[in-house]
């Protein structure tokens, strides 16, 4: 047989490595150009984005708002306290005479370039009785001076409130509000992303510096790593104009892009040395790698792709952006993986293992075995049966307290550090001037809202309120926005805002309180609002899309690993498996967030609960991440099993054999993860410790035993296919038997030598080229 014929058969991802191979700048270059082209078509679109609209019932309210163009004006507070020992409110000039001159600064600022009112609606407690009793609090020793921000920037209130807290030293006078506290989240999340940046980067060169004792050999997967994340936030930025892109969407893409971009370039280098150690030229071996490790990571890439795509059954706009970001950065790092990367280690032939890190450069350019993990796994073979239970045994007990997870979103003090000096002033000013009551904001659109009718409606639901048993309360309040087609009726909701007896109330107020009242009148179109509301709305949605992702994403994992090798067996337990191994990390994230285990360690103040998208992104991002390390050991099982040894045989060397570079990824992924942990909102510390905890877990119980002695117990049966399976399309990921012809290259190479399914790679005395 002609090698053209052996050639023309040959799967693609082979070919695409033989190509970059031997058409070096155009592979590397061609996809620097590609990223550099996004970047600069989402530049050139500008940095928007559309508005986040909560689901359900909420969402539709926040819809109608936005129609009709309704702007409310934040409100900051001005909080002013009497310091220790001195008098209250009543009987302290200080405080009076503080009071007046806040309010007469904020007034005094003019307008802004728009000609709107820099701050506009000041208000203080000498304003009437009504502003005393609202704005003074119950012991006198605090007050608020209110007012509406209309200007486009805080900055001249900032600078006048801190003025007159150094013209009045003996109170305290503190700026807190909505936008205040809204510009203390938005530089910490800044501080946050660039912490991870700073301290992610160098610790995953670290790791990889000690892997592979090359500072040059270190450096090609985070360049690749970098490289997908910035052009991944300018697909970002191309797709803000027709999708809402969240605040956490970057830190995700930057936690998932380096994840995924160290792993693939990671097995894609592991391969080709073992192979150069083998004996082979650096061409041949990098064709070799992109023949096995090549097409592992495209298969473990599209099923990363493929579960975060599940995210897309929720219809909740803040997973859209997420979801996005994430595809993008996990295919842009896939195609380095298999063109740039291959055609970048060509040219640099062995000037890879350059700028050796001392004491492990000359030891670390040689590929070995792992004596601990084949130690491990030779001990699993022997007893599979009492391994495999003692390690489902260990998982399931750490997934015990997930069973009693809850899920709900933190309010900022929770969410946030206690150190933040905006947040510490809105935790006074609640104390000060406690709510009992959390308002559920009611939003109406009709054309006669002005009517009797609607009078009538509003009159009726102030009746089914006082007939509600509590669980609706009084004032209830309507305001007309201007224009005259859209109302706002504010009705308090008994409870706290989160607990059962504020969702009974909401009920009440949207299953029978509505119908009965707004619900008689024709032409109207009403939907319920507020925090409650946005939660419950929010809960709801996860709760019916939940079957439908973990539907899609189970069925498709077990279409593509079944496609992949040919086998029931094999995609059974990899679910299986991963279902475990979440299960667990869910136990994990329960007891150290939920209940408060390592708090003090990981500084944060435990609300009693769990983030509530937490749990489903978790679930399709670690279902997809946990294919990096299961296909690229199957491979390697499989190519043993191929080789001829026994499934025994085989799980043992191919464990054995990919345990080096698994570890490493691993130790990539855990300290990436672990960086998250240490930011300041606690959803980010929830992501970095599920993620690592589930990552940790996959990699040693997982991976080091339930593997082989699922393999090990299903043995010869684990190859087979059923009849009507057969029908699946096939993705080898072994190649050709054929050995591949040499690259034409500029220099003259070594005639191509046998393939990987005809020779075994040597050990550690191997020769190193």
């Amino acid at each position: 047989m002609n090698q053209a014929a052996g050639a023309g058969r040959r799967p693609l991802v082979e070919r695409i490595t033989h190509w970059s191979v031997r058409n070096r700048k155009r592979a590397a270059f061609g996809w620097l150009g590609l990223v550099v082209l996004i970047i600069a078509i989402g530049a050139g679109l500008g940095s928007t984005s559309l508005d986040e609209h909560a689901p359900g019932e909420t969402g539709r309210a926040q819809k109608m708002l936005d129609d009709a163009a309704v702007f409310s004006p934040p409100q900051e507070n001005v909080l002013i306290e009497a310091k220790a020992g001195d008098p209250a409110y009543a009987s302290n000039p200080g405080m009076q005479q503080a009071a007046k001159d806040v309010a007469q600064a904020l007034r005094g600022l003019g307008k802004d370039e728009t000609g709107a009112d820099w701050a506009s609606d000041v208000v203080t407690p000498t304003d009437g009785a009504e502003a005393a009793r609202k704005l003074v609090s119950e012991d006198g020793r605090s007050l608020l001076v209110r007012f509406s921000v209309t200007g486009y920037s805080m900055e001249p209130m900032e600078k006048a409130v801190a003025e007159q807290a150094r013209t009045h030293p003996g109170v305290a006078i503190t700026q807190t509000g909505k936008v205040s506290v809204s510009q203390a989240i938005d530089k910490i999340q800044d501080d946050d992303f660039l912490r991870a940046e700073l301290l992610s980067i160098p610790l995953t060169v670290v790791i990889l510096a000690v892997v592979f004792g090359s500072l040059v050999s270190a450096g090609l997967p985070v360049l690749i790593s970098l490289v997908s994340v910035v052009a991944a936030m300018g697909f970002l930025t191309f797709f803000g104009k027709w999708i809402a892109i969240g605040d956490s969407t970057p830190s995700v893409v930057l936690l998932i892009g380096m994840a995924v971009g160290v792993d693939y370039s990671l097995f894609y280098l592991r391969r080709a040395r073992e192979e150069r150690a083998a004996g082979h030229d650096n061409d041949t071996a990098l064709i070799i790698a992109g023949r096995t490790s090549g097409k592992a990571v495209v298969v473990s890439g599209l099923t990363v792709m493929v579960a975060l795509a599940g995210l897309f059954f929720t219809g909740i706009e803040t997973f859209t952006g997420m979801t996005v970001g994430t595809i993008a950065v996990v295919g842009i790092a896939m195609l380095g993986a298999i063109t740039a990367l291959p055609a970048m280690l060509s040219s640099l032939g062995e000037r890879v293992d350059r700028w050796k890190v001392p004491w492990l450069g000359a030891r670390r350019t040689v590929v070995k075995d792992s004596r601990v993990w084949g130690a491990v796994v030779r001990q699993v073979v022997k007893a599979p049966v009492v391994w495999a239970a003692v390690g489902a045994l260990a998982l399931a007990l750490l997934a015990v307290p997930a069973l009693g997870m809850k899920l709900s979103d933190p309010d900022l003090k929770h969410r946030l550090p206690t150190d933040v000096p905006a947040l510490q002033a809105l935790e006074r000013v609640e104390k000060a001037f406690p709510v009992d009551t959390q308002p559920a904001e009611v939003v109406v659109r009709g054309t006669d809202l002005d009517g009797a009718a609607v009078k009538s409606a509003i009159g009726a639901l102030k009746e089914q309120v006082a007939d509600s048993g509590g669980k609706l309360m009084e004032p209830v309040e309507a305001s007309l926005i201007p224009g005259g087609k859209l109302m706002v009726v504010r009705v308090p909701l008994a409870g706290d805002g989160k607990n059962a007896e504020s969702v009974a109330a909401l009920k009440e107020l949207r299953d029978t309180a509505l119908p009965a009242s707004f619900g008689k009148v024709d032409g109207l179109e009403f939907a319920v609002a507020g925090d409650t509301a946005k939660q419950e709305d929010f809960n709801s949605a996860l709760d019916g899309s939940a079957p439908w992702v973990f539907g899609f994403v189970i069925v498709l994992a077990f279409v593509l690993l079944a496609a992949a090798f040919r086998s029931l067996v094999i995609p059974i337990v990899s679910i299986v498996l991963n279902l475990l191994s979440i299960g667990a990390a869910y136990g994990v994230l329960t007891l150290v967030f939920q209940d408060g285990h390592l708090s003090s360690l990981l500084d944060f103040r435990s609300y009693g609960a769990v983030v509530s998208w937490l749990p489903l992104f978790m679930f399709v991002t670690l279902f997809g991440l946990s294919m990096d390390y299961h296909v690229f050991i199957l491979s390697r099982v499989r190519e043993y099993r191929g080789r001829g040894l026994s499934t025994k045989q085989a799980v043992v060397e191919g464990i054995t054999k990919s345990a080096g570079v698994v570890t490493s990824a691993a130790a990539v992924m855990i300290a990436v993860f672990s960086v998250f942990a240490t930011l300041s909102a606690i959803d980010f510390k929830m992501v970095g410790v599920g993620l690592a905890t589930a990552v940790l877990i996959d990699a040693t119980i997982v991976r080091g035993v339930l593997l082989p002695a699922a393999l090990t117990m299903f043995g010869d049966a684990t190859w087979k296919m059923p009849r009507a399976l057969r029908l699946l399309p096939g993705v080898s990921l072994e190649g050709s038997d054929e050995p591949a012809p040499a690259p034409a290259a500029p220099d003259a190479v070594r005639a191509p030598q046998p393939t990987v399914a005809e020779q075994v790679p040597a050990g550690p005395g191997s020769r190193t080229r």
